[in-house]
């Protein structure tokens, strides 16, 4: 369709003289430029000034996997996870030295995701295909970096192993100039719109293209004179038609103003202004992908199900399983996706397929809920006992390497205190202990910021009301019922709820979010309920106000009083604390550990106590949840000093 291309420039410029090139990051500084809409003007700002702006650019990144170098020959293919999306390359033919020369734009907002994961998997296309390699680029470190090329070669870990190199890939980076944006983008308009194929717009093509990409002029309805006058201001050199450059300048002004194009054209939602995401690199994207002129194939959420062959392919169209963000039923149930807050990608939380089609005939139906209610729950509780007996015993040593390898790269053996061969038994290992400083403590000397407790998956609300909307499915979960009726307060019932879901492959160790002095603890008995998603979005059962939990209250200066309720699950009988009553603690310190199988720590904040950050706020509002670390930031006090607004009285000086 005649779309123009900066690539053609890039060819071009290649075949100069190596002496003359410039670097890469000489390159980017003449390419990036600030956030607004001021790049036309030149500035005499120093380069780290310009390196700065780079912090607030939004702009697209042409990525380009090349070629890979394995250990072994087999049909290779190639998966780039950036934020909430995945892309895939085609599959190679029969090597060790697979080459792809696959490209996808990615875009770089402010704030947004920075870091890119390439994962190389063998191919089988009858059933999945396996993960053999992975790494993790910096997207902005990479373009920021001075380098006289664009190919960088990287090496690929094992998954099992971050030590490990497995093999070697070669791929190039490189940005997309915001001008040459526009101009590239007024060119398909054109090329679309442009009947006589003159390479300009006439007045009726430009009121077509007006009329057509659901503007706020047109929905106005607005008379013929009112276009006629946005056509002159297009039409800069008055030839009576508007050529691909007075387009884009049209473009990229009148977004300021009262923008002439606030609906995409290619996935229909309406565009802003907004100093998160250009609409014109918006459109561009949208429009690429619609057109088909990217070469990775998109539209998965994650690699895990980029990766898949035929088989699984099937199962989805035939509605077995699916990928969703959101609430865990039915199909959806079968893939438990989750925001990673590092790199702010979505990743899949492995589970066994057996284990999720049992969890989902139990807790997602009546009649799986009625099997437990005539005594599955006693038995729940004897496989509890009998499994941490079992876990417990020498012999379950030999289940930890096992273990170990089917999480792949979701453990991290670097960061454990002990090798492997420390362990005796599996439990020895499921509570490991981590390296001093392997968890940072966020603003440790301010006692007004609160932490993430537990490495875990968390959801967090500002009421227990959001809570009921967005995740828990209970018909009869409350405040009351989840503390009891001996700690539970009126502060508490209206308070934020923040939830920290732990998976068996997590450090099981939680700590302290907040500094002060433990009140008291208030054991509740109760089942064995798993703490999975699956449970916890289903209508039928009460998870956490029926488990087995332990209460505790810390009294605090910045936030009042917290309630910490660590709950048990199944497999998990056990939960230990290192604190007792009276002890005046720091956030970050450790509090205690859960024995085997998946737990939950809930935290409870008074109203008004604590204001969550964004980021959680949001995606739990998503009902997607956040995977965290111990000792990331979790929200700041906002709750009044006692006696704040009363009047010194030492100070007063009492008048005639």
């Amino acid at each position: 369709m005649g779309h123009g291309s900066s690539k053609e420039d890039d060819s071009s410029s290649s075949s100069s003289d190596a002496d003359t090139k410039p670097s890469r990051i000489s390159r980017l500084k003449q390419k990036l430029h600030l956030h607004r809409r001021h790049h036309h003007h030149t500035s005499a700002s120093s380069p780290h000034q310009k390196l700065h702006a780079a912090e607030d650019f939004s702009g697209i990144a042409l990525l380009t996997l090349i070629n890979a170098e394995m250990k072994f020959k087999d049909k290779w293919l190639a998966c780039v996870s950036f934020g909430e999306q995945t892309f895939r390359t085609n599959i190679s033919d029969q090597t060790d030295k697979p080459i792809w020369n696959c490209e996808r734009k990615l875009l770089l907002e402010r704030n947004g995701p920075r870091v890119a994961r390439i994962s190389v998997f063998e191919t089988n296309r009858l059933s999945k295909n396996n993960l053999i390699g992975y790494c993790e680029i910096n997207l902005l470190d990479y373009l920021t970096q001075d380098s006289d090329s664009d190919l960088e070669t990287f090496d690929l870990l094992d998954p099992v192993s971050s030590d490990k190199v497995v093999g070697h890939i070669c791929l190039s980076c490189n940005v997309e100039d915001p001008i040459e944006t526009e101009k590239n983008f007024a060119r398909r308009i054109l090329s679309i719109m442009d009947y006589n194929e003159d390479g300009k717009l006439s007045f009726s093509e430009f009121s077509d293209l007006i009329n057509a990409f659901g503007n706020n002029v047109a929905a106005s309805k607005v008379s013929a004179e009112v276009k006629e006058k946005l056509f002159k201001a297009a039409d800069k050199n008055g030839d009576g038609v508007v050529s691909m450059d007075e387009l884009a300048e049209l473009l990229a002004l009148q977004q300021e103003k009262e923008p002439i194009m606030n609906c995409c054209p290619v996935c229909g939602e309406i565009v802003e202004v907004s100093d998160k995401l250009n609409t014109v690199v918006h459109l561009t994207l949208c429009f690429d992908e619609g057109t088909g002129n990217q070469v990775m194939t998109g539209g998965f959420l994650t690699e895990k199900q980029a990766s898949y062959g035929w088989m699984f392919k099937l199962s989805e169209w035939a509605h077995f399983s699916s990928y969703d963000v959101g609430l865990n039923s039915g199909s959806s149930a079968s893939h438990i996706l989750v925001c990673d807050r590092k790199t702010k990608r979505l990743v899949e939380e492995l589970i066994d397929a057996k284990i999720v089609l049992s969890m989902r005939a139990i807790y997602q139906s009546k009649i799986g809920l009625g099997l437990i209610d005539k005594g599955a729950k006693e038995i729940l509780q004897s496989i509890s006992e009998r499994q941490g007996r079992q876990m417990n015993s020498v012999e379950s040593a030999k289940d930890i390497s096992k273990f170990v390898e089917f999480f792949e790269d979701q453990i991290n053996m670097a960061e454990v205190k002990y090798p492997l061969e420390h362990f005796k038994t599996f439990n020895e290992f499921f509570v490991r202990e981590l390296k001093p400083g392997a968890r940072p403590i966020a603003s440790l000397e301010r006692d007004d910021v609160a932490v993430c407790a537990a490495d875990s998956r968390l959801m967090a609300f500002k009421s227990v009301q959001d809570s009921l909307r967005f995740w828990i499915k209970g018909r009869k979960f409350s405040i009351q019922g989840l503390l009891g009726k001996e700690i539970c307060s009126n502060a508490f019932v209206d308070g934020t709820l923040v939830i920290f879901r732990l998976a068996p492959q997590d450090y099981h160790r939680f700590h302290f979010p907040v500094s002060g002095t433990i009140e008291q603890f208030v054991n509740i008995p109760g089942c064995l309920y798993t703490v999975n998603p699956i449970a916890v979005n289903s209508k039928y059962c009460n998870v956490f106000t029926e488990n087995k939990r332990v209460v505790s209250i810390i009294s605090t200066e910045e936030f009042g009083k917290v309630a910490f309720v660590a709950i048990g699950a199944t497999m998990v009988g056990s939960i230990t604390f290192v604190k007792k009553e009276g002890d005046i603690v720091k956030k970050g310190d450790e509090f205690g550990y859960f024995s085997f199988g998946g737990s939950t720590v809930i935290c409870v904040f008074e109203k008004d106590a604590i204001e969550i950050d964004d980021d959680l706020i949001v995606n739990s509002g998503r009902s997607l949840e956040t995977l965290v670390s111990v000792g990331m930031t979790l929200g700041v006090s906002i709750k009044k000093p006692a006696g704040a607004g009363l009047p010194n009285l030492e100070s007063c000086v009492l008048g005639d």
